[in-house]
């Protein structure tokens, strides 16, 4: 085990990691309260102060043992933001929107990495030591975003994408997509365990990622 890699994998992959969850979840937040329910905003949690989102456990423990461990895909999540979904204005409408802005934000977040990330290969060669570094962080913001946005779209509660397949099937189909959130916490543990998870979201996530990293960089 190479200390030094560990300790400049994290140098890279901690701020990128700490924003792109933290953005996740606030934007969850941010959609509630404009669809009224201001659950978010009385508990503090319209934030982007990362003390107020960390979990130890998935913010700060499961990344850096998938980091340690070498995993191709660095997964991560905070606490989550609290939705009263009953104070919405139009409840199962409204859950869709809710549920999809934490992954619409990974991927402006994606896009506005590439963008910073072209800008750094246009430096001068005496910028050496601004652009590397700065570049690295872009395309591990990338691939985080990217994996974030693709994972959380999985159909399954108590994931994003559970949350848009309740708000979008009919009332007997949504019931039934329901009742498998207490689960949804335990499949998703097992299959991340298993590899069964890598397999099914590492193709889109490194597909997506490397499309913008080499439109950034100019060799798509």
């Amino acid at each position: 085990m190479d200390i030094n890699a560990i300790l400049h994998g994290i140098s890279i992959w901690a701020l990128p990691v700490m924003l792109a969850i933290v953005l996740h979840e606030v934007a969850h937040g941010w959609m509630a309260d404009k669809l009224g329910d201001d659950t978010a905003r009385w508990m503090g949690r319209l934030t982007l102060n990362p003390i107020k989102h960390i979990d130890p456990i998935g913010t700060i423990l499961v990344p850096a043992m998938l980091l340690v461990f070498g995993s191709p895909i660095l997964f991560g999540y905070a606490k989550p933001v609290p939705v009263n979904f009953r104070k919405l204005r139009h409840p199962k409408r409204d859950m869709v929107w809710v549920a999809l802005a934490g992954p619409v934000t990974n991927v402006l977040l994606a896009i506005a990495s590439a963008a910073l990330l072209a800008l750094m290969v246009q430096l001068p060669e005496d910028m050496v030591w601004l652009a590397q570094p700065v570049a690295s962080m872009c395309q591990a913001s990338i691939i985080i975003n990217m994996v974030l946005c693709i994972f959380n779209l999985i159909p399954l509660p108590p994931l994003d994408g559970g949350r848009v397949a309740v708000g979008l099937l009919p009332g007997r189909l949504a019931y039934y997509v329901s009742r498998i959130e207490p689960y949804g916490f335990i499949i998703i543990v097992a299959l991340l365990f298993m590899g069964v998870l890598q397999q099914i979201i590492g193709g889109p996530v490194m597909g997506s990622a490397n499309f913008l990293i080499n439109a950034a960089m100019g060799t798509g």
